[in-house]
């Protein structure tokens, strides 16, 4: 079959939440496949950057592509509304990654011929919630690429090193409890999550490393592919051990929200880490690695962006006014979420301030004007802030 162009969209590149490894996977799998993936965000960062160095075009402004796209590929609402306006009579399929996130509320456009989520859930945000007819949505579950995750050793009989491994999760929220559920069967417990301040490149390779794992949706997938026992859970709550008997019904789930049944307790944790089969964990991992492949998942999505473009082939004349009423109802409906994205702007923001502020206060208390004056107390603050002020400026160059 011919070759296609297939665009992209997703509101940020500047993490590494699931979908943009989602989208980092499909587009080296579609390149590698002899395809044009093209991405647009108007958000760059790290993932942006890694495409861009395995020549993938990725773009801030639509202006930049000098071709139309064959089909859309749509992550997030206003994203992929942009590109439907840009690129007139390009077919498009909206993907749902998430039940609560504003920006994975389904847009409506005559030109948006699929829906796609990928979990049972959210086919049901889709369907009933927003009355995006049943016969336009396909359940498309989430993939791993299995080139890129190893297989680790054989588990050991009992656990001894275990992750959380989440963005979400903080001390406050969830790692402490973990903590303290590992500490009783004596595993040791590390963190890789955005919310705790440890994200990792390619946490594939760390994987390897720990026999139990913490973790929910493609995290989990991750953990399970590689071959580490997994407690599906995060700060919403627990979910049960993945074993081979309820691999397939939490996998249609994503291993997510409707799944975490339990509050965050240490019994809860004890109860599911009792779960642990290295025996088990190994069917498990073999299971996921057939069925949860990257390279299936491909198979099907290309199928789904040829069903598009022939459906829209069919149509025949394009429905200007259709489409100009369709437009017209999304910016009605776009202020409340103009809002929500300023807000989620300035928490990033706030975050990079509060980090910046909390690495000088280290460079000052590391400084030696920081370390002489660290034992006088209290009275530092009264009779020698003046000094800590001037010794912090000429020793670590913060200002007066």
């Amino acid at each position: 079959m011919d070759p296609l162009r297939i665009l992209i969209t997703n509101i940020t590149l500047a993490t590494r939440t699931g979908t943009e490894t989602y989208v980092r996977d499909l587009a080296l799998a579609l390149l590698a496949r002899g395809h044009t993936p093209i991405v647009y965000s108007t958000d760059l960062g790290p993932i942006a950057e890694e495409l861009r160095a395995s020549s993938v075009p990725v773009v801030a402004d639509l202006r930049a592509v000098a071709v139309r796209p064959d089909v859309i590929h749509g992550h997030h609402h206003p994203e992929t509304m942009t590109a439907l306006l840009h690129f007139a009579g390009v077919p498009a399929v909206f993907f749902c990654h998430d039940w609560v996130a504003w920006h994975d509320e389904p847009p409506r456009f005559p030109r948006l011929l699929r829906y796609a989520a990928v979990s049972l859930a959210l086919r049901d945000r889709l369907v009933l919630q927003h009355g995006i007819s049943e016969d336009r949505v396909r359940l498309m579950l989430n993939f791993v690429d299995v080139d890129r995750v190893a297989v680790r050793a054989p588990l050991p009989a009992r656990p001894a090193r275990a992750l959380v491994f989440s963005n979400v999760a903080t001390e406050d929220n969830f790692i402490a409890t973990a903590r303290r559920a590992c500490r009783s069967i004596g595993a040791e417990l590390d963190v890789v999550g955005a919310s705790a301040g440890k994200v990792r490149a390619d946490p594939a390779h760390l994987l390897r490393h720990y026999d139990l794992v913490f973790a929910t949706g493609r995290s989990a997938l991750e953990a399970l592919a590689v071959g580490a026992s997994v407690v599906v859970c995060d700060a919403r709550g627990v979910g049960p051990m993945v074993t081979s008997g309820e691999l397939d019904r939490l996998r249609e789930l994503n291993f997510g929200l409707r799944v975490l049944r339990d509050p965050v307790t240490v019994e809860a944790l004890a109860r599911e880490i009792a779960r642990y089969d290295p025996t088990d964990a190994g069917v498990v991992r073999n299971r996921i690695r057939s069925v949860a492949s990257l390279a299936a998942a491909v198979d099907g999505l290309l199928a789904l962006y040829r069903e598009v473009i022939a459906e829209h082939t069919q149509q025949g004349a394009a429905d200007f006014v259709g489409e100009q009423q369709a437009t017209a109802a999304y910016l009605r409906a776009l202020a409340p979420f103009g809002l929500l994205r300023a807000a989620d702007a300035c928490a990033r923001r706030a975050e990079a301030e509060r980090d910046d502020l909390a690495a000088r206060l280290v460079r000052i208390n590391n400084s030696l004007g920081g370390r002489v004056l660290a034992g006088y107390g209290p009275i530092k603050h009264r009779l020698l802030l003046p000094a800590y002020r001037r010794l912090a400026a000429l020793f670590c160059g913060e200002p007066q």
